[in-house]
């Protein structure tokens, strides 16, 4: 069967304007049959690739450029503004001298290498006078309107350099003190990390703009970054939050992947892999970054990770962290993949207990494909997460400043002091949302928020603004809640609430003074305007370290939350989500349940590769579901793909008869549920006839259609 002989057009395939990019990946590689996913767009990665990546060279950027230009896919560029393919600026290619000295070094003196001749690096102005002559010019004239600067990352444990003691004496015109000796010279180390990562990108970021505007592109800039609960856990210092607000900086990708979200943490006295809602609250405090700011953000996922697992390990933690994404209404745009190279080609283990090696299953590229094809459609939408809204966590950009060295015998194990504050309502099914403090300045960065949880004994305040923002948000009828003993050995650091003529023992007796409370409170409930301020005197780590240790911090905020008016705090196992035709599940373990959520009527479950149709599903504890609700479909009249492994384009629609293009990689095998107003009554893959009338199901009115993939495209056609 051909087109013309059902009246159909030939189908041609179109290119996506770069400012309907929804979906995109990164490669260091050349276009190729095998890992040609069909997202919106790609990041290019490097001027000369991934230095990770030991199959990179042999192919010049303008030949990688223009190969996946050439297959209509919108190009973008990404390289680390920490490390990369720069090896001709420390060698001394570029400029004559070699720079192997501005490499991050411990206290040990040990460089830190992300590869062969690839230090991680103290920015330099001189190494941003490269970056900007040797990649980004060399970008932007090959017509790349989208840069992408990522991992701005200062490990907390390097500081020993002489470049960053150069850096020292010019950022506070004192000599360098190492940061090991004090918790002031800890702080002090770690504030100007976080500004010279700040001053790169918005050097990088200027200087981009400005030549991209001489060359008649507006070129927009963004930071992919790890989440600032990953980095303050991690050890890393990054500008994080403040980026939201510089105005050469146009938005993020949220990099939360298996990696990040299998970190242990503690709760109910048990510390353990918790990649569900560690993802949960990794992909909120991003989301929260640009919320007041409206910044464009993309979600990440891997479907593997850095680490060598095996392929099972990999499907089930990407089904965790893709959940935990999608559980963000207004969050529609993604980074589907990194590395689609490693992910196609890579050879990893068949299973946990076995040495056997082989590249990605089938049924897990079909199931993936499904997945990154539902992102390729995912709505933003006016729905709320379920549970009760309006609990909300404080975090700051100095959580990263206290984390290394310890001192005084002070220890945050495994970033305690937060997941003290979030995982109490999180395993309870309460959405809580992360605020921060930086962002505070925004009206709209409370909004919703009933009771607001905080403490300064992971965290300090960068400036006193954030305290008369608070203020004025409980007197105007705000429930905080400040849990925190305040004896931790970074409260008495040299800042802004002892120095200039103030003589705060602490910032929280600022905090209190401004609020029109005693310097140092009790214990208790205070009334302040239309709200309330309690005090509690535990450093949040006591209750996650301890069994049962959280009951006292979520009874107090329930009691707050139900006398502030309004609906009563619910506690629940799960947190779902209502897209569309779409819904989204988590179920918790460790939680006030053991029930299952079970969903009525007939749904498809896109987690899995056969795409099964069910009457009735169960979700059990500990496990995640995306799922298809044919039944939602607003045009029950038109033809739709519901879910595919391979991406449909070109559709045309004619009486009694539906076509289009599917594309995908090679070597991987589409599978696909296509509603019809009506059974079929002939189905053909490119031109052959492949009608099975036992493929169709009534109940849904979808039909199984089955084909190995090929990015060149496969006709499909359906009469009926």
């Amino acid at each position: 069967m051909t087109l013309a002989a059902v009246g159909l057009p030939a189908l041609a395939v179109g290119e996506l304007a770069a400012d309907d990019v929804k979906t995109t990946f990164q490669t260091s590689r050349e276009w190729r049959p095998t890992i040609d996913n069909r997202a919106d767009a790609v990041m290019v990665y490097g001027v000369g690739g991934n230095p990770s990546d030991p199959r990179r060279r042999g192919v010049s950027f303008e030949d990688r450029v223009k190969s996946w230009r050439d297959r209509g896919y919108t190009v973008h560029f990404m390289t680390g503004i920490a490390w990369g393919e720069y090896q001709d600026y420390f060698t001394g290619d570029w400029d004559g001298q070699w720079h192997l000295d501005e490499g991050q070094v411990t206290q040990r003196g040990d460089t830190i290498w992300h590869g062969h001749m690839v230090p991680y690096i103290v920015p330099s102005h001189n190494f941003l006078n490269y970056l900007k002559e040797r990649h980004i010019k060399r970008v932007i004239d090959a017509g790349i309107d989208a840069i992408f600067m990522e991992e701005p990352e200062f490990w907390a444990r390097s500081g020993y350099s002489d470049a960053f003691k150069r850096e020292w004496k010019e950022y506070y015109g004192t000599e360098w003190r190492p940061q090991h000796e004090s918790p002031e010279a800890t702080y002090m180390a770690n504030k100007l990390k976080y500004h010279l990562y700040y001053r790169a990108l918005n050097e990088i970021f200027n200087f981009a703009k400005e030549y991209g505007r001489s060359k008649g592109i507006d070129v927009k800039c963004y930071v992919p970054t790890h989440s600032l609960v990953n980095y303050s856990q991690w050890q890393i210092v990054s500008p994080e939050a403040s980026l939201a607000s510089m105005p050469s900086c146009d938005g993020y990708i949220a990099q939360v992947w298996t990696g990040t979200s299998r970190e242990p943490n503690y709760y109910d006295g048990l510390a353990r892999e918790r990649v569900f809602e560690t993802a949960f609250l990794e992909y909120g405090s991003m989301e929260a970054m640009t919320a007041p700011t409206g910044r464009k953000m993309f979600f990440l996922t891997d479907p593997i990770e850095d680490r060598a697992k095996d392929w099972e390990d990999y499907r089930r933690n990407y089904q965790a962290t893709f959940t935990a994404q999608l559980l963000y209404p207004g969050i529609a745009d993604f980074e589907v993949m990194p590395w689609p190279e490693r992910i196609y080609e890579g050879l990893y283990r068949m299973s946990a207990d076995s040495e056997e090696r082989a590249r990605i299953p089938r049924f897990y590229s079909t199931q993936m494909q499904i997945m990154v094809n539902a992102l390729n459609k995912m709505p933003r939408t006016d729905s709320a997460v379920t549970g009760s809204q309006g609990v909300g966590v404080l975090m700051g950009n100095s959580l990263m400043f206290q984390r290394f060295p310890l001192h005084d015998g002070y220890d945050d194990p495994q970033l305690a002091n937060f997941y003290g504050m979030a995982l109490p309502f999180v395993k309870r099914g309460v959405p809580v949302r992360t605020v921060h403090i930086e962002n505070l300045g925004y009206a709209p960065a409370l909004d919703g928020v009933k009771v607001l949880v905080m403490t300064y004994s992971n965290m300090k305040p960068l400036d006193s603004a954030a305290h008369g923002q608070l203020a004025a948000w409980v007197r105007d009828g705000g429930n905080l809640v400040f849990s925190g003993t305040d004896a931790d050995p970074f409260q008495t650091v040299n800042e802004w609430w002892n120095t200039n003529g103030m003589n705060y023992a602490s910032p929280s007796a600022h905090l209190f003074e401004t609020l029109g409370l005693d310097l140092n409170p009790a214990e208790g409930t205070y009334n302040v305007g239309k709200g309330t301020v309690t005090v509690m005197r535990h450093d949040p780590k006591e209750y996650v370290l301890t069994p049962g240790g959280d009951n006292v911090l979520f009874e107090q905020v329930r009691t707050l939350y139900d006398a502030a008016g309004g609906d009563k705090l619910v506690t629940k196992n799960n947190l779902r989500l209502d897209r569309g035709i779409y819904e989204v599940i988590g179920v918790l373990d460790e939680s006030v349940s053991d029930a299952p959520v079970v969903v009525e009527g007939a749904v498809i479950d896109l987690y899995d590769p056969e795409l099964t149709v069910y009457t009735g599903y169960t979700v059990t504890p500990g496990h995640h579901a995306l799922l298809v609700h044919p039944d939602r479909l607003a045009d029950k009249s038109r033809p739709a793909v519901l879910a595919s492994a391979s991406r449909e384009s070109s559709e045309f629609y004619a009486p009694g008869a539906y076509s289009y293009i599917a594309k995908g990689p090679i070597e991987t095998t589409s599978v696909s549920r296509v509603y019809l107003p009506s059974a079929p009554t002939g189905v053909w893959v490119d031109g052959a006839s492949v009608y099975d009338p036992a493929e169709w199901d009534a109940t849904t009115h979808t039909y199984r259609l089955t084909f190995e993939n090929t990015p060149d495209g496969t006709p499909v056609i359906f009469t009926y």
